[in-house]
């Protein structure tokens, strides 16, 4: 083969190399590229090192910086339970409402954790209710369904839509019947939400009620819950 062929096959192999990347880098996310640093932070609120983490904060890092995941350090912080991290992040200015790839933010995290303490936190932040999980429910639909009684005691007197219907067709007051084993804890928590003004009249997409799903599982005090509510 001759050298300008050679050349020429070296020289159109590079630009195809090069559009592949240039490919690539425009449907990736920015956020993708964390440098050390904050890399470094999404590290020490994994390992609950407040010392490392209050540390990068006194330097300025970017506390909202996310990885390939799309989490930011706060979002870490609530899916370990780690208060005092999640409070020093928020302190610096983390933003409770950037959701990750699974559509979770750390209020909805929170939520579903039943992490009233960190909740408070994130509360006094003044974050957007209208943004939804990956079910497109509310913090407080996977806090009835997962019988997390003082998640639901301290949601319900918030902005919170407390009848919002997610994609599967149920409120928080449908998934703390349909979903759960009709025991002590969501006893409580279906008393709280008919007591916050929950609609018991909402059916699924089959037209299932609350008081007819319940009597199907065989929920008595439940249904009693229901009755007094004034439901037939």
């Amino acid at each position: 083969m001759r050298r300008a062929q050679r050349m020429k096959i070296v020289f159109f192999s590079s630009l195809l190399g090069l559009g592949v990347l240039v490919t690539i880098l425009s449907f990736a996310k920015p956020t993708m590229f964390m440098n050390a640093e904050e890399q470094r932070l999404l590290e020490a609120v994994a390992q609950d090192d407040l010392a490392t983490i209050r540390n990068l904060v006194k330097q300025g890092i970017n506390v909202n910086a996310q990885d390939a995941r799309g989490r930011t350090a706060l979002l870490v912080a609530v899916e370990g339970h780690y208060f005092e991290s999640a409070k020093v992040l928020l302190k610096a200015g983390a933003d409770v409402n950037v959701q990750d790839d699974k559509k979770d933010s750390p209020l909805l995290l929170a939520g579903a954790e039943g992490t009233v303490d960190i909740m408070r936190l994130i509360l006094q932040a003044k974050p957007d209710f209208s943004l939804y999980n990956r079910f497109g429910g509310t913090p407080l639909i996977p806090a009835a369904e997962r019988g997390h009684v003082d998640m639901v005691k301290l949601l319900v007197n918030t902005k919170v839509d407390i009848n919002h219907v997610n994609h599967l067709g149920w409120t928080a007051l449908l998934e703390a019947i349909v979903l759960s084993d009709g025991g002590p804890r969501h006893q409580k928590i279906v008393q709280i939400l008919v007591d916050a003004g929950a609609d018991v009249h909402i059916a699924d997409n089959q037209g299932v009620t609350p008081l007819e799903h319940a009597r199907q599982k065989g929920f008595s005090e439940i249904v009693k819950v229901l009755e007094s509510a004034g439901v037939q």
